[in-house]
């Protein structure tokens, strides 16, 4: 059963900077492409930035490109979004997703955490 927990949002000015990290059950995360997704009050849950299993290529969104960074320690089993130049657009509840088929890239994402509150005063 694959368990993913995120931790790390907060509230932050606009213009600041915050992590969040997803930690994932299972001795096979290096094996899968992970993903970060968000969803804003009243809007659909949208695509952020994906990574290969490896860590070698990843993939924004245009609307967090230059600004936001997804990484990978496949030895702590850890996902990881640094957010930089944080505005009121990115508040929203932040999601891990992972692939449901090893060794794909980009991945066809279900499998879900419960998700972290990121919220950007401005």
């Amino acid at each position: 059963q694959v368990q993913l927990v995120e931790s790390g949002g907060g509230l932050v000015q606009a213009g600041g900077s915050l992590s969040v990290s997803c930690a994932a059950s299972g001795r096979t995360f290096s094996s899968y492409a992970m993903a970060w997704f968000r969803q804003a009050p009243g809007k659909e849950r949208e695509f952020v930035a994906d990574i290969s299993w490896s860590g070698g290529r990843s993939n924004y969104a245009n609307t967090v490109k230059g600004r936001f960074t997804i990484s990978r320690d496949n030895d702590k089993n850890t996902l990881y979004l640094q957010m930089n130049s944080l505005n009121a657009e990115d508040t929203a509840v932040y999601y891990c997703a992972r692939a449901r088929t090893s060794w794909r890239y980009p991945g066809d994402y279900n499998y879900w955490g419960q998700g972290t509150q990121v919220t950007v005063s401005s």
